[in-house]
């Protein structure tokens, strides 16, 4: 950037990504004179997006260090179970401030879950020490495919009634009815909507694999899929459904029934669903992947075995995707990321992928655990609402 038509949104991501953090920086990394950097900063400043330290001294006269303020503003995290759903409130840096887990069942519908959640809010936001008016966005992870653009659930197969809905808006009527009261009339909060795995991979590589440039997340729960994320970016393919690796069909298992009307998809054979079918015709009380995970800690030899033969199958879906995209990071998530289930992973896909696409890989769990989808939909606010685009709109809009 060398052109004085280097935008204060421009500026802002400077700011953010750490590569520029002093004012004589900003002139280095945008060619923009002193007095055009100062009128950026001001316009930043006036949002209260900005914050000011003072570098340490090297002998002369320190630095002032100019910073994002992650705590001018908050957002609302969702992430919407099979079973239950959790809710926070957590600053722009992604640090939970409140939060709160709910039971619900998602095929209940998407007016009576988004009713449920949205009155969960209020108190959510007074226990975070905060005020409505601070809420600057609200993310929703959902467990099925969404197309990007329209924010929409598409032929999801374990959220009957939920194909096409209108999430963001109805998301925004209930926050307004529940927070201020007054659906019609209540300060519009803009909503974002994405898959689960998307949002977890998106969580985990900022969070601890940064530097991960083809990262690869395998969320198996009640269901099963995969979140990608491409230089520092989640990869949605053309509208919403890349990473489905649920239902690749397997050829040697035509039998099985799969949620979405299919025969043999692979999340009707090793998902948590699936084994927990399986556990239930063996006596045991199971009918979801959090069942399942309970056996699993439990030390159930019945769960332990299925859960590695899961793996297996698994597995051999996964040396296809890791010799499609050769990521450096593979990580199991969900209700079966156990040690049973991964080293069942393991085993088929070193015997099943060329050693050269496999000599770089780390196979990891999950280090965010069950927050990993709170997290991945707060940085989906962040990184839209604060791009430069969107920045640089929201600004125009500002009173002088």
């Amino acid at each position: 950037m060398t052109s004085n038509q280097v935008s204060a949104g421009e500026v802002l991501q400077l700011i953010r990504s750490g590569r520029a953090n002093t004012r004589a920086d900003l002139q280095r990394a945008t060619g923009l004179s002193r007095s055009t950097v100062g009128q950026r900063l001001d316009l930043l400043n006036r949002a209260g997006w900005l914050r000011h330290t003072t570098g340490t001294s090297t002998g002369g006269r320190p630095c002032d260090q100019i910073e994002f303020d992650p705590g001018h503003a908050s957002v609302i995290a969702v992430d919407l179970e099979t079973r239950h759903a959790r809710a926070a409130v957590l600053d722009l840096a992604g640090t939970v401030m409140a939060e709160y887990t709910g039971e619900l069942d998602i095929a209940d519908g998407p007016d009576q879950v988004l009713d449920r959640v949205a009155g969960w809010l209020p108190d959510l936001i007074e226990a975070a020490g905060t005020v409505p008016a601070a809420i600057c966005g609200i993310g929703l992870s959902v467990p099925g495919p969404v197309h990007w653009e329209v924010g929409r659930v598409v032929q999801p197969p374990i959220m009957p009634g939920w194909d096409q809905y209108p999430i963001r808006e109805r998301l925004q009527e209930a926050y307004a009815l529940h927070v201020s009261g007054d659906a019609e009339n209540g300060r519009p909060v803009p909503v974002f909507v994405d898959n689960d795995a998307n949002l977890m991979a998106l969580a985990e590589q900022q969070a601890h694999h940064r530097d991960c440039g083809s990262f690869v997340l395998v969320k198996v729960s009640t269901g099963i899929g995969a979140g990608v994320v491409i230089g520092n970016e989640v990869y949605r393919g053309i509208d919403g459904g890349a990473g489905d690796i649920g239902h690749i069909r397997l050829h040697d298992h035509p039998e099985a029934l799969c949620m979405c009307g299919s025969y043999g998809c692979l999340a009707a054979v090793a998902s948590g669903r699936a084994l927990a079918r399986t556990l239930a015709e063996l006596g045991l009380p199971t009918s979801s992947g959090s069942d399942v995970r309970r056996l699993l800690a439990e030390g159930n030899p019945e769960a332990i075995r299925l859960a590695q033969q899961a793996g297996h199958v698994v597995g051999a879906v996964l040396a296809t995707v890791v010799t499609l995209l050769n990521p450096g990071v593979l990580m199991i998530a969900g209700d079966l990321a156990g040690v049973p289930f991964t080293t069942g992973v393991r085993e088929v896909l070193y015997q099943r992928a060329m050693p050269r696409t496999t000599a770089n890989l780390t196979i990891v769990s999950s280090q965010l655990g069950d927050h990993a989808g709170l997290v991945g939909a707060a940085a989906m606010v962040v990184g839209l609402l604060y791009s430069s685009e969107q920045a640089d709109d929201r600004l125009s809009r500002l009173s002088p």
